[in-house]
């Protein structure tokens, strides 16, 4: 991924991140360690703010626990973000699959939905399988397809699919359905009502034309 690009990337999912968080501030249990370097980086270039110790100390009172960064988009983070998007662009590229990864195309909603997933690490009892979190950081996006592209092995394809199983259990059902009919895993409840299990569907070759 380029350079501009990881950028926007950046300011995409601190924005995705801000929908849910206090005042728009976007807190340290919301994101990884990656990320809030990536964050900073951005910050001087005045498109990204972080909290300074007043602010902190606010946020914790209102968290009930200690807050030991916060960050959130400037205006001109704003403004560079949506400049991003109001441009045509077309993806590069970007890296090629390591041995045992294939292509995942994934809508704007599902990238959504898996970066809540791999940004919620250290509060799962199940979390994302290794190497994940760096794949979606590194995600490329096709204006043109109005997908997410990024190379997973086996393992991580079906990370993916637990975590919009988990998107799917709070309401929304679409993501993970069109996921198990483009790449052929889902979660699903296990008969016995124990633990979720991992249902192979069969692979589809390529996204549907309705896409």
């Amino acid at each position: 991924m380029r350079g501009s690009e990881k950028k926007i990337a950046v300011l995409d999912a601190l924005r995705e991140h801000a929908r849910s968080a206090q005042d728009a501030w976007v807190l340290d249990d919301a994101v990884p360690v990656s990320l809030q370097r990536s964050a900073e980086a951005a910050m001087r270039e005045g498109l990204v703010e972080l909290a300074d110790r007043g602010i902190r100390a606010e946020l914790s009172v209102l968290t009930s626990r200690p807050v030991r960064w916060a960050a959130r988009l400037t205006p001109h983070g704003r403004d560079a973000l949506a400049y991003a998007h109001a441009c045509p662009l077309e993806v590069s590229d970007g890296p090629q699959p390591g041995p045992g990864e294939r292509l995942v195309e994934l809508r704007p909603a599902q990238m959504r939905a898996v970066r809540v997933f791999v940004g919620l690490a250290r509060a799962l009892a199940t979390a994302s399988a290794d190497g994940l979190v760096e794949r979606v950081h590194a995600a490329s996006f096709s204006r043109a397809d109005n997908r997410w592209r990024l190379y997973l092995n086996d393992t991580q394809i079906a990370s993916v699919a637990y975590g919009l199983y988990l998107h799917r259990l709070s309401g929304s059902e679409a993501e993970a359905n069109r996921f198990a009919r483009d790449y052929g895993v889902a979660y699903r409840p296990s008969p016995d009502g124990g633990t979720p299990v991992l249902v192979v569907l069969g692979q589809r070759t390529s996204r549907s034309e309705d896409a």
